[in-house]
């Protein structure tokens, strides 16, 4: 570890990150940035790189020094803290590095007192482009364009070092000298996570260099996709990316069954068809748990849009609204996009039970998967049009709307839509005759509330909103 430095970022300008308006002395945390740097390799195959994940790897002989960055949330009280810190690969699709797992969760882990570390792992974060959109968000908004001033010590060789870097990173946190970038907190457990592109690059990890690595005591994989040509195909990220020496993986991929640690996967309706993950798709095990979440969608107005400001008692973030636009800078779809709160509520209630599971060695419940068609093309629905099946929750079982993980919106490079799925409304005669009285509605949307509580799918702290939101909505439409 002797090659590898870090140092707090200097106080230049503005921290390139998404503009979340939560405010964290009020919740008892802080956020800092630190730049680190080192020597990291890249790496190869040394035999084909099968389904199973089991993988086999060695240094491939290149090497490239970097400087890249940390973004850190902690507790400012260090009695706050219980013990654990996530890790995040930041996803760079929009060309942002953006700690979407810290977005999605972070009521949780504020509330639980855990410190939360974001990387800058991939070259488009540090140093912009390509993108994978690039008519959607045409300019990178990578930390070097954004802030040259601040940035311009940031170096980054490509993403074929971008495993060294995360777990440099990791090692950092895990077994700090001269800085802390936690300050005076000793985690005692680490979890990695990414999303989306980032679990994509999650999974080549693991397969790849779990077996030889102490930092992380689990992993969180979250929307994992499968072989999407924008990005290089293949249902796990490219080993290596080198002109001369690329690797590619599969097209099914699982996670190896020889990890020896908790790996929770949680998908949604969107990751198993637009997304083609349902080839890669596998059974619990000892040490695998696959969560499927009925009524959600890849991206949601949740993470672009109401976790951005959610301090953890918003009633916003537990209502069932219908919009067209994700967020002002993207966009209108053809179809209402996905609303759903079970996603972000799910997610909650996933990151706890791997905790427990690493911390306490309780595994989480086993959840049926989604049910898939007659035909093997889609979700099998139910006469509102919704999954059946999967991890369910209020929206599903006391249905105002038909949620799911499809957009009809057209798929091109100029539309991230199908990314964000669809929310429409039962109509007023459906709603009246479903539920005669408002009464009828709050006591239905409680018990499938205690229902999912009980199940271990929904935390309590996140049903009170739920049912708060339930009381509030004009159901049936008067």
């Amino acid at each position: 570890m002797s090659d590898i430095w870090i140092k707090p970022a200097p106080k230049i300008g503005p921290t390139c990150l998404p503009p979340m308006k939560i405010p964290l002395k009020q919740q008892g945390y802080e956020r800092r940035e630190f730049f680190f740097g080192g020597t990291a390799n890249a790496y190869i195959d040394t035999a084909p790189l099968s389904s199973s994940g089991e993988w086999s790897v060695a240094p491939s002989g290149d090497q490239a020094r970097y400087a890249s960055r940390l973004l850190v949330y902690r507790p400012i009280d260090p009695a706050r803290f219980n013990g654990t810190v996530i890790v995040e690969w930041m996803n760079v699709s929009s060309g942002l590095d953006t700690p979407s797992e810290w977005i999605m969760l972070h009521t949780e882990l504020m509330r639980q007192g855990y410190a939360h570390v974001a990387v800058s792992a991939q070259y488009a974060g540090v140093e912009g482009g390509p993108i994978p959109f690039p008519r959607v968000i045409p300019l990178s908004l990578a930390a070097k364009r954004i802030n040259p001033l601040r940035y311009r010590s940031l170096s980054h060789p490509g993403d074929s070092f971008s495993y060294d870097i995360f777990r440099q990173a990791a090692e950092l946190v895990r077994r700090p000298e001269e800085i802390n970038p936690l300050n005076t907190l000793k985690p005692r457990h680490v979890i990695a996570t990414g999303q989306s592109q980032s679990a994509h690059r999650l999974i080549t990890f693991i397969n790849a260099f779990g077996k030889s690595t102490d930092l992380f005591d689990g992993y969180f994989i979250h929307s994992r996709v499968g072989a999407v040509p924008e990005l290089s195909g293949g249902a796990a990220a490219p080993l290596s990316e080198l002109s001369h020496c690329q690797v590619m993986a599969p097209d099914v991929v699982r996670i190896r069954e020889d990890l020896g640690r908790p790996v929770f996967n949680l998908q949604t309706e969107t990751d198993l068809f637009p997304l083609h993950a349902l080839a890669s798709r596998q059974e619990d095990s000892t040490h695998f748990r696959l969560w499927e979440v009925a009524g959600s969608a890849h991206a949601d107005l949740y993470v672009s849009n109401i976790g951005l400001r959610d301090a953890g008692n918003d009633v916003t973030a537990a209502a069932v609204t219908t919009t067209t636009r994700s967020n002002p800078l993207l966009k209108k779809c053809r179809d209402n996009i996905s609303t759903a709160p079970q996603h972000h509520f799910v997610a909650k209630a996933a990151i706890r039970a791997l905790n427990n599971w690493i911390v306490d060695g309780i595994a989480p419940s086993s959840q049926p998967r989604l049910e898939i068609n007659a035909t093997g093309d889609g979700l099998a629905t139910d006469k509102h049009g919704n999954a059946l099946g999967g991890v369910r929750s209020p929206y599903m079982d006391a249905p105002i709307a038909r949620m799911s993980g499809l957009n009809s919106t057209p798929r091109d490079n100029q539309c991230l839509c199908f990314l964000f799925g669809s929310t429409d409304m039962l109509d007023a005669a459906t709603l009246r005759f479903l539920y005669p009285t408002h009464n009828d509605y709050v006591t239905e949307v409680t018990a499938a509330t205690c229902n999912a509580v009980n199940a271990g799918t929904l935390l309590a702290e996140d049903a009170a909103l739920v049912i708060a939101a339930a009381r509030e909505a004009n159901i049936p439409p008067q």
